[in-house]
Formats: C-alpha cells, structure tokens, sequence
C-alpha cells in the first residue's frame, strides 16, 4: 500500500477509506506523543492567558476554568490567537465561495484547494505554475489581516484552503512547516468547525528535517525537558491562530482524527522568508512575478 491509492493517501499515511475500503494498516507508531499522554505531561494553551498552557486534555474543561485554572503552567511563546476573527456572515461567504471551487484530494483524508507558487522543498526550487492570484471571493480576508498588529507587513505568497471531514477519518501528521521558503508567521483562519492543534516539541535528531538549519539561529536550540510534553492549541470557529517563533521553529503540529469531530473548513496563509523579500538576496524577476500574482485577485 505504499503506491497513492484512489483516497489520496500513499506511504505510512491512512483515512478510513483505505483503511477499511482497501485494508492499508494504520502504520503510524507509538511515539512521544502518545508517551507524553500517558505520563500525564499534556497542557491546554488558554486563549485568555497569553503565553500559558494549563495542565490537561479537555481543551473544553480548561479554557472554561478561566480565570480560576487548576494545577501546573507551562510558559508557550509564539501563539496569538483572535477570537471571532470573522463575522458569521463572513465564515458564510467564505464556505460558498469555497464550495464552488474544484477540491484536490490530500493525504489522511483531507481535500486542499491551493493558491500559490510552485515549490521544491527538497530542491529549494521556486516556479509561478499556475499560480494566478488568489480568489477573489476571499481577498478580505487579507484585508482584515491589516488591522492585526502581529501582522504588520504580512504579505500572503500562499492561500491553501483545507478541509477535515471526521467521515473520511481526516487528520495530519507532525509537522512544521519548511523554513527555506516560508517565513516566520504561519497562519490560519478557521472557517468551519472547531477542532484542536497538537503541539510536540521536536526531536534533536530530526533537526535537520524541514529545512530547519535555515531558521534564525535564535530557534535551533534544543531542551530536553520539553521532549515528552504536549502542548494542545484550541482552534475555535471563525479564529485566527498565529504560530510564531518557538512555537513555530521548535514544535511539530499535528490535527488529531479524535479531534475531528464535525466537518472542519480553514484557509493557511504563508509569507516568504527574508531572502525573498524585497530587498533580499533571493529577490529577483520571479519572485518579482510572484509577488504580482499574489497582490491581485482573480474572478
């Protein structure tokens, strides 16, 4: 079952698709994760107390002791989170514009719709492809993103809208996004659904995955003591989450298939890296173009 199978998934990744419909194994093994859980070393990032996660699982049951939390703290940098980010009106018109758009298939049961440059993370290769600009039906998004402070200069090289369907078993794996092209502010606005980010803090083995080595030298420290922690990250409807610095340099993150309860719809925004911005020993005529495409909307 390693070969893409008609659900989108290949290698060690599964859904309930091919797991029930074409017998491919759950192969994924036991891992720090899951030792953390046992040994009772998991927190909850409260939205309401910026930096800190509490001690448990219940996402639900911690952010609704707020203010009055119960047990140990963790400090947990580089997580800003807005509430309500969208209106109502807004998520609804983001979900029709979304629905009348074709879906890719994905791996783990997802489905992607994606806007933006073509990249090589392995070859560090950037194209245009047929990246043309990004819905127009979305482009306030972008907009409201101006009046956040965290923001500030954000300029959006890459919309990648994502769907979670807990019929199809969806999830994702660990992971944090590649440091050679995407720069320090990844973003997501949650359109649909709630569900929970899971946070791991990342091997020093695998330090040279993601292209790691080229983040700021201020993040490729290691600390043991954070290697059999899990942090959880509430991701209410309608929010906006932010991953910046430590937690976005250090920690692997994860979507859970346990918590993906109802059908989850979210857009992921990536800004280039420094050497690419204007101005950047990278910059040159193609990114130049690219920066065009990603300034103007289309129908």
């Amino acid at each position: 079952m390693a070969k893409p199978r008609p659900c989108g998934c290949k290698g060690i990744r599964t859904c309930l698709i091919c797991e029930v419909e074409f017998g491919a194994a759950n192969l994924q093994k036991e891992d720090d994760f899951e030792t953390a859980i046992k040994e009772g070393n998991s927190f909850v990032y409260c939205p309401k107390c910026p930096g800190k996660a509490w001690s448990g699982w219940d996402e639900n049951q911690v952010v609704q002791e707020h203010p009055n939390h119960l047990g140990e703290s963790v400090d947990f940098p580089g997580i800003y989170i807005h509430e309500d980010f969208l209106t109502k009106e807004e998520a609804e018109i983001l979900v029709r514009g979304i629905d009348d758009t074709p879906w890719d298939l994905s791996q783990s049961g997802r489905r992607k719709q994606n806007f933006g440059p073509k990249c090589n993370f392995k070859r560090q290769k950037i194209a245009v492809g047929s990246f043309g600009g990004f819905p127009a039906f979305s482009l306030f998004v972008q907009e409201k993103f101006k009046k956040v402070p965290v923001m500030d200069e954000f300029q959006s090289i890459e919309q990648c809208t994502l769907e979670y369907n807990p019929d199809r078993g969806a999830s994702i794996d660990p992971h944090i996004d590649d440091c050679w092209i995407w720069g320090e502010r990844i973003v997501t606005v949650n359109v649909l659904g709630d569900s929970v980010l899971t946070m791991t803090y990342l091997q020093e083995k695998d330090r040279c995955r993601y292209n790691l080595p080229l983040a700021p030298d201020l993040y490729l420290n290691f600390d043991e003591s954070l290697v059999r922690k899990v942090v959880r990250i509430p991701m209410s409807v309608r929010s906006l989450l932010i991953m910046t610095g430590q937690a976005r340099y250090q920690w692997e993150h994860r979507i859970l298939r346990e918590d993906v309860k109802e059908l989850r719809i979210c857009l992921a925004y990536r800004e280039f890296t420094p050497p690419y911005l204007k101005g950047g020993d990278k910059f040159g005529p193609l990114i130049n173009k690219i920066y065009e495409l990603a300034s103007c909307g289309r129908v």
